[in-house]
């Protein structure tokens, strides 16, 4: 497992993160900062369309089906935990991910329907679908 690091210095919000061999600049948008790289909030959702991606392209290539391109987009909101019927929270705010997946290639539906089973099993989404320790 590589270490992360991210380092923050005078620039107001400009975050250098590192895992040893690739390197990606954090910020916030203007005015807060000079949107010079991705929100943390962006980074993350990045992550999971990364992850939603490698996952379901690994699965199609073991069973050799013609899966061209999966075009994974993913919005990230805060709604208040009242405002939401699907969710189970009793107070404070939720975090909704809304996903949108496009598949273009040669495939039936069924195949078509297990790639979208799939894209639920990449590990960033289990990780992201159950609790979580920050210690």
């Amino acid at each position: 497992m590589r270490k992360v690091t991210a380092t923050i210095g005078k620039n107001p919000y400009k975050t250098t993160i590192t895992n040893g061999t690739h390197q990606v600049i954090a910020d916030e948008p203007i005015p807060h900062g000079k949107d010079l790289g991705p929100t943390p909030y962006d980074l993350l959702l990045n992550a999971l369309g990364a992850c939603i991606c490698m996952t379901v392209k690994m699965y199609a290539d073991r069973k050799n089906w013609d899966l061209e391109e999966l075009k994974v987009e993913l919005t990230q909101n805060r709604v208040y935990h009242e405002d939401c019927i699907e969710c189970s929270s009793e107070e404070g705010y939720v975090h909704v991910i809304d996903k949108c997946i496009t598949i273009r290639g040669n495939l039936n539906d069924k195949q078509r329907n297990r790639l979208l089973e799939i894209a639920n099993k990449c590990p960033v989404h289990k990780t992201l679908s159950k609790e979580i320790l920050i210690r």
